[in-house]
């Protein structure tokens, strides 16, 4: 979660775009079966955002990212002289999956071919099964990790620009161990859906192979939509582990941490979370500070140096709105928007299912590497016929045939007076093998 800015320790990235077949969405193409060539087409975009519900604090800086991808896209048309119109238009997902779905049918009804989003996994599940692989979209998420997106059956429309949970568990495992030692007891726990189940395994699975010990009978999984956590709580501190490692969401855990700090067993400085917990507004708020200060977090990130990540955060920084800070995931969303147009320049085509057969090859090698500086570029490449690879603010990304990233970095942070601070140099993806 290396958006807030106050990442500078990164590792892992992956993304998000929609497009409609045969159902009125999708503009028109001069040459829909033809890769690339000189093809008109209108696109539009939808954006899928927490702007409200659990993942409030990421929405409004995806948004702007989404904006700001969109002008950068324009900007490279004009310059490219290419006959094309690419539009955004964004829809709140509430962090729900019925609100995720109604923003996803929403889109598709007004003509968008392309969806970045949801971010939840439990949201983005459902658009997929019911909107986007129904209907013929590309679907990028910018933040949706969980590994059940994997192996659903969506004819190559669900994609995601951060790495999976499959990556994400061992890294944090390998951090954890860095910080406390392989062979100690950790006692894991998270919020029962697709997010929290898989990313808690992931990790345990790691842990136990390393040499550690989970607590207990495995990882403790708790509805997200209780009122109270106290009895949890007591369960998690029960074993009286080395450390704690806790999957979870903003909303829950302003619930869950409390509940946590009454059992006066548990210590948060002993404690590690994941990308939902890496909120700048959640550890900002002094409330919050009884059980955040101290946390330590892995997170997917955004390289801390080189030429796209650098810019885009001085393009982020200078454009309005100028109160809306960096935060995780906004550097994917940026990405998966910019993934959707490209993907359909190299098909010639605004159809959902082209640009699903083509946005593989625009993200991975072989090819020619473009940054998101260079579209213009990319623009005439792929209309000539060249492979291009393209690298974001995210980083390089890297496709696979299940629309998983198999590159990226993980930011890790420790939270001290109120923000996330480095906790050591970017991790590369770990796989676990």
């Amino acid at each position: 979660m290396n958006r807030i800015r106050l990442v500078v320790v990164s590792l892992a990235v992956a993304g998000l775009a929609l497009g409609i077949a045969a159902c009125g969405g999708g503009g028109e193409s001069t040459s829909a079966t033809t890769a690339g060539g000189a093809a008109s087409f209108d696109l539009k975009i939808g954006d899928i955002v927490p702007l409200t519900g659990d993942l409030a604090d990421f929405g409004p800086p995806g948004q702007k990212a989404a904006n700001l991808a969109v002008d950068q896209i324009n900007s490279a048309i004009d310059e490219a002289g290419v006959d094309q119109t690419v539009t955004i238009q964004h829809e709140d997902e509430q962090t729900t999956p019925d609100g995720a779905v109604a923003a996803a049918r929403k889109l598709a009804d007004e003509g968008a071919s392309c969806i970045a989003g949801a971010w939840a996994s439990s949201d983005t599940i459902p658009v997929a099964r019911s909107v986007t692989t129904r209907e013929g979209i590309l679907q990028i998420s910018p933040a949706s990790t969980s590994t059940e997106l994997t192996g659903l059956d969506d004819n190559g429309l669900l994609n995601r620009v951060p790495p999976a949970d499959n990556l994400q568990g061992p890294t944090l495992a390998s951090f954890v161990a860095d910080q406390i030692g392989a062979d100690k007891t950790v006692s894991v726990a998270g919020r029962n859906d697709s997010y929290g189940e898989g990313l808690t395994k992931s990790f345990a699975d790691a842990w136990e192979a390393n040499g550690g010990t989970v607590a207990g009978d495995g990882p403790i999984l708790y509805d997200p939509d209780q009122p109270s956590y106290d009895s949890e709580a007591q369960q998690i501190v029960s074993s009286n582990p080395d450390a704690y490692v806790i999957v979870d969401f903003p909303e829950t855990f302003v619930k869950v941490g409390p509940a946590l700090v009454r059992t006066g067993k548990w210590d948060p400085s002993k404690t590690f979370v994941t990308d939902g917990l890496v909120s700048s507004d959640l550890v900002a708020d002094p409330k919050n500070a009884s059980f955040t200060d101290g946390l330590r977090a892995t997170s997917p990130g955004t390289p801390t140096k080189g030429e796209p990540s650098e810019a885009f955060d001085k393009l982020y920084t200078s454009s309005a709105p100028k109160d809306v800070g960096r935060q995780t995931y906004d550097a994917q969303n940026f990405d998966a928007v910019i993934l959707c147009y490209l993907a359909a320049v190299a098909a010639g085509s605004a159809d959902g299912q082209d640009m699903a057969d083509h946005l593989q090859a625009v993200t991975a090698p072989p090819g020619q590497k473009y940054t998101w500086e260079q579209l213009p570029d990319a623009i005439k490449a792929l209309q000539s016929g060249q492979d291009i690879d393209y690298v974001g603010p995210s980083g390089e990304i890297d496709l696979d045939s299940n629309g998983d990233p198999t590159a990226g970095v993980y930011d890790v942070f420790k939270v001290q007076n109120g923000k996330f601070v480095p906790a050591g140099p970017q991790i590369p993806a770990q796989t676990g093998q």
